[in-house]
């Protein structure tokens, strides 16, 4: 929670002049049952008007004043709180963008999404409760006793035994509960990770028929999280009940202990109103305390969730390159793997093991292979979205990893497998490349991405609209427009990681052939499960399980690459059989 209290410095006054007028508030709210006491012994007592109509105008000033210091006080507590709610979210976001993949792979997407949400919400909500209330409810339960004491001591022994005890209810539902509200929050992750699984994949839950099991899954985690809400709900519900029966029984025994003092002539009747009146003020004050730090318990246990996330760093740090020196005659590889290896959050079993192979400026290198080969997790490290366990990935003969990330991606276009597109128009999408494109760069990254054909047809161009996640767009629509997207910056390398899977045959061979004339020849990377998309590639590398089991072009494979035969023979089998 120290680290997350740099938010709250913009808001020093704030955090001052609050928890100052909420003193104020108390001060005027310890003097009223001074005054009524006054009233009636001074006043009624003695039938007095004058001073009874003297006491009611001070206490209307009192509660007055008192209304104006407590909405000063919620302003300032709000301003600091939302403030403070939103720095932490902007920083937080921002540190998220900063994190490599395989550190938002073990964090979860689920999990960061509620830390977003729900817990700074919380952690809001609990920065507004301790400058509104955490000092001015101890300040009101003692400013209560030492009161008592000055009108009678005898008769304020009894708060003096009974705040110990009360205290002692509070703090330790308090010790029980705060760890219960970690796991509340963890039984929301899962419930919130199987709504975003279910938003996301409805349309395959459905074509599959599924929608029964994935109800009966979504309502065992809701029922562990409402169980568990349940359960500390149970706990933290006992404060409540206690501390009446603890403050009523005090009451009892203080009426007892001021009724023999009133007859023994000690106190006045003025006196002991004044005295259960500020029974009455410990009895809410500490009824409020408990409730802020069940509050605050949330807000703890949310900030040690935050906090914890901001405390990862990326795994992708700069070294310094040790071999980077090359012969003068010796051309050097645009992209080369040497020996790389790589595993997803220190896996046992690689995904990638032991990789060698050269990519020359200007060429095409199609990688093919069965599901789950290896081959987006090659394609990753050489952006750096992950960095290889073993080995090194080298781009202009240079380590990636001596490299600042935004110089690696500055050269690099990558259209993923899974297409993403963004609520905006055409053109904004398309300026995610690069931002600075001119007219003419965006034409000619449409017409070679063959996405001029639909574009045309719309009636607004580039500034049709896209709707978020281009749900208005088919899948071969939002293909070309990633592809498009990523040809707009003019990368030196351009990655198509299996993003032509939507095109048809004619498209696709139009948009390999589109790539191959471009003006500035980049070094190409396609990926792909045909191998009509990659036959015509320089090189071919051919995965299997994590390895590479075949590199060389399209005809030599054939010849001696008996896993490169089974895909190609499973697409093709007649034709290229016989021939």
């Amino acid at each position: 929670m120290k680290s997350l209290l740099q938010y709250l410095r913009g808001y020093k006054k704030e955090c001052i002049l609050g928890p100052l007028f909420k003193m104020l508030e108390a001060c005027f709210d310890l003097t009223v049952p001074y005054v009524t006491a006054l009233m009636i012994d001074q006043g009624i007592a003695n039938h007095d008007t004058g001073r009874i109509g003297r006491y009611s105008v001070m206490l209307i000033l009192l509660a007055m004043i008192g209304l104006s210091c407590s909405i000063t006080a919620q302003f300032f507590a709000a301003k600091a709180a939302v403030g403070f709610a939103t720095k932490l979210r902007h920083a937080l976001f921002s540190h998220i963008e900063t994190l490599s993949f395989d550190k938002v792979d073990q964090v979860g997407t689920s999990t960061l999404i509620t830390r977003m949400t729900s817990d700074i919400n919380q952690l809001q909500n609990g920065v507004n409760m301790a400058i509104r209330l955490f000092l001015r409810s101890p300040f009101i339960v003692f400013g209560a006793v030492i009161c008592a004491l000055m009108i009678d001591l005898k008769a304020a022994l009894v708060f003096v035994a009974v705040i110990p005890l009360l205290a002692v209810v509070v703090f330790g539902i308090m010790g029980i509960s705060m760890p219960l509200y970690k796991k509340v929050q963890q039984a929301l992750d899962k419930v919130l990770e199987s709504t975003r699984e279910n938003l996301t994949g409805v349309r395959v839950i459905r074509a599959f028929h599924r929608e029964e099991e994935e109800k009966q899954q979504y309502g065992k985690k809701n029922d562990t999280l409402a169980s568990a809400q349940l359960f500390v709900g149970r706990i933290a519900a006992l404060t409540n009940p206690v501390t009446y029966v603890m403050i009523n029984l005090a009451l009892v025994v203080l009426l007892q202990v001021s009724g023999i003092r009133v007859n023994v002539g000690a106190l006045t009747q003025g006196e002991v109103v004044a005295l259960v009146n500020y029974l009455s003020q410990i009895l809410v004050e500490l009824i409020k305390l408990a409730n802020v730090i069940v509050v605050e318990n949330k807000a703890l246990a949310c900030a040690a969730r935050i906090e914890s996330v901001l405390k990862k760093k990326s795994s992708l740090d700069i070294i310094e390159d040790k071999d980077t020196e090359q012969t003068a005659n010796h051309v050097i590889p645009k992209v080369s793997f040497e020996n790389v290896s790589l595993c997803y959050n220190e896996s046992a079993e690689p995904s990638i093991e032991n990789v060698n192979f050269e990519a020359m400026a200007g060429e095409t290198i199609g990688i093919i292979g069965g599901t789950g080969s290896g081959k987006s997790s090659l394609i990753h490290m050489i952006p750096r979205f992950y960095d290889a366990t073993k080995g090194t990935v080298r781009i202009d003969g240079k380590d990636v990893r001596t490299m600042p990330v935004e110089a690696v991606r500055q050269k690099i276009g990558i259209a993923l497998q899974k297409a993403v597109l963004f609520k905006g128009t055409i053109k904004e999408n398309l300026l995610w490349g690069n931002e600075n494109a001119t007219q003419q760069e965006l034409d000619e990254a449409i017409e070679a991405s063959q996405a001029l054909e639909f574009i045309d047809k719309k009636e607004n161009g580039l500034e049709s609209v896209v709707e978020q996640g281009g749900r208005n767009l088919s899948g071969g629509q939002k293909q070309r427009l990633t592809v498009a997207r990523a040809l707009v910056r003019r990368p030196e390398i351009l990655i198509l990681d299996d993003s032509t899977s939507a095109l048809d045959y004619a498209t696709d061979a139009k948009l390999r052939s589109a790539i191959k004339h471009l003006s500035y020849h980049p070094t190409v990377f396609m990926v792909s499960q045909r191998t009509s998309s990659i036959r015509h590639a320089d090189k071919i590398l051919v995965l299997d399980d994590g390895q590479v089991v075949g590199i060389g072009t399209h005809d030599e494979l054939l010849k001696n690459c008996e896993v490169y035969q089974e895909i190609h023979y499973s697409q093709y089998q007649k034709e290229e059989k016989r021939a």
